[in-house]
């Protein structure tokens, strides 16, 4: 919460950089959902699922952070756990078109170019003043595009909505510190275990069994993720 201070308690030093993460957020976000429209879903999910690995080489390169065998193994692990994830429910076996793999990767680069921006500013910035910048940029950059796309909806459709306002901020703190707690490189690959709860999720709302490879993929990921938080608890 901002606590004492009124305003100037979450007035940021480094607005530009919590713009540019709105903006890499919100191209993300756009361009993985028009990738959606022009591509297989699963293959979208796959090449978007790229992110990680970009996040990795972010973490390196700018952050300057040192990457050991050990952690090169684990980030592997998972890996290859999300890959047979994807090729399990048929990612690119009907051909990927150029474009929209092409905008596919770029939703990619920006998801971990967000990533890198959430580090620096976790590390500078309280969790509260981060969210509350990039709400503000967030809302001010999609706001003509929703009032241009705007279409009228059920009252359960924006139930729904509103239900999903509580969850996202309490993700979002949880994001923020997770990234401000480990390094980029240990995060980004943890962050692919929503494939593992979004299959334990199908199994209770939707009751949609996965397959035995779809599991044996989300073992790799889980045990990956395992592996990433041992050694960031060892550092």
């Amino acid at each position: 919460m901002p606590g004492k201070g009124g305003p100037r308690a979450i007035r940021s030093k480094q607005p530009l950089v919590h713009l540019a993460r709105a903006v890499s957020g919100c191209g993300a976000a756009v361009a993985i959902t028009w990738v959606s429209v022009h591509m297989p879903l699963i293959d979208a999910t796959a090449i978007g699922m790229s992110y990680g690995v970009v996040a990795i080489f972010l973490g390196t390169d700018v952050l300057k952070k040192s990457v050991s065998g050990r952690y090169r193994f684990a980030v592997v692990v998972s890996l290859i756990g999300v890959g047979i994830i994807m090729f399990s429910k048929g990612a690119f076996q009907s051909g990927v078109s150029v474009r929209p793999a092409l905008i596919a990767l770029a939703s990619a680069v920006l998801f971990a170019l967000e990533g890198l921006l959430i580090s620096i500013l976790g590390r500078s910035e309280r969790a509260f003043t981060v969210m509350i910048h990039v709400t503000f940029f967030g809302f001010c950059l999609m706001l003509f595009p929703a009032l241009i796309e705007w279409q009228p909806v059920s009252l359960k459709t924006t139930t729904l909505c509103l239900l999903l306002g509580p969850m996202g901020v309490v993700g979002q703190y949880c994001t923020i510190r997770g990234y401000r707690s480990a390094p980029l490189s240990i995060v980004a690959p943890v962050d692919y275990s929503w494939l593992l709860f979004s299959a334990i999720l199908g199994i209770l709302v939707f009751n949609e069994v996965p397959d035995t490879t779809a599991w044996v993929g989300c073992f790799g990921i889980m045990l990956g993720g395992v592996l990433l938080a041992r050694l960031g608890s060892k550092r």
